[in-house]
This record gives C-alpha cells, sequence and structure tokens, in this order.
C-alpha cells in the first residue's frame, strides 16, 4: 500500500494555512488508506503530472493558489517535494 512522507517539507507544514493543511492531511489519509490511484481520480485535487525541469513529479491543487508536488517511489512512497502558493500576479 502507498506511504505518503512529508519529512522534505515538515519545517513547512506549521506555517500553512489551517484549511490548506487540513486538505492535505486528508488527501495523505486517503493514500494511504485508498492508494494513490483512487485518489488520482477524486477531481478536485486535479492531480496532473508535471513537464520540463519537474518530469517525473506530480501535483495536486490544494486550493487555487496551493499545490503540493510529489514524487513517487518504487517502494510505494510518495514523498512531498514542495507545497507553493501559486501566483499569476507579477509584482
Amino acid at each position: 500500500m502507498d506511504r505518503v512522507d512529508f519529512t522534505p517539507v515538515l519545517k513547512i507544514l506549521p506555517k500553512l494555512p489551517p484549511h490548506i493543511l487540513s486538505k492535505l492531511m486528508m488527501w495523505a489519509k486517503g493514500v494511504n488508506t485508498e492508494g494513490i490511484e483512487e485518489m488520482r481520480k477524486i477531481p478536485s485535487y486535479n492531480d496532473e503530472a508535471l513537464k520540463g525541469q519537474r518530469l517525473g513529479q506530480r501535483s495536486i491543487r490544494l486550493n487555487r493558489a496551493y499545490r503540493a508536488i510529489y514524487s513517487m517511489h518504487f517502494d510505494g512512497t510518495i514523498r512531498i517535494i514542495l507545497i507553493e502558493e501559486v501566483n499569476k500576479h507579477e509584482y
């Protein structure tokens, strides 16, 4: 069964807005119980493969502004690599 590893992002988890952290934890719980393939079927997460420099990685949508980027490993570990705030505006 799949297992989510938060080790690379442990320092930023407490800094996330509570609703973002909650959605990420619900996704992780679903991955741990149902598996990643079942979680990919949920449209609100908009799970998609990335391209370019992030080829081989995937992202999920936590809301309109936040994405979590993860990688999958052969041992069934899904490692959260980055949680980023997406802002389309250049200031």
